[in-house]
């Protein structure tokens, strides 16, 4: 499976590349002071406002999460951004070493030396995370 290999913090995460719809390299974000506690604001997209979620807090890891990149994926209700930390990089996934124990982690993948856990983004945007803001 092609995915994007994603840092959040010390982590890293894969999305499945039929989510991904671009990457955002130090996105300009505007506060939203009322947004849901994952929520880390808003960027303008060439004319599209995407909301930009906190990562780590999506995936209980506590939050916190400083974006260097923003990852946009397809959602219901549009696109969405996932904080990553770093920059995300474009792998082949090969067989499952592991199942995954966090909120939306499908397995988990031995890439180049790291240990990556692929994510279904449905579930970890699903309105009980976001504060209703995604799907």
């Amino acid at each position: 499976m092609h995915a994007l290999l994603t840092p959040v913090g010390p982590d890293w995460y894969a999305i499945g590349m039929p989510a991904v719809r671009e990457v955002v390299a130090a996105p300009g974000l505007a506060a939203v002071p009322t947004a849901p506690a994952p929520v880390l604001g808003l960027f303008n997209l060439r004319g599209e406002i995407v909301p930009l979620f906190d990562t780590a807090a999506l995936l209980g890891l506590g939050g916190g999460t400083t974006p260097e990149f923003a990852v946009v994926v397809f959602t219901a209700a549009g696109p969405a951004g996932l904080a990553a930390t770093g920059a995300p990089e474009a792998v082949e996934l090969g067989d499952p070493i592991g199942g995954a124990e966090i909120v939306g982690g499908l397995s988990s993948y031995a890439i180049d030396g790291r240990v990556a856990t692929l994510v279904d983004v449905d579930v970890l945007l699903a309105p009980a995370h976001t504060g209703g803001l995604a799907q």
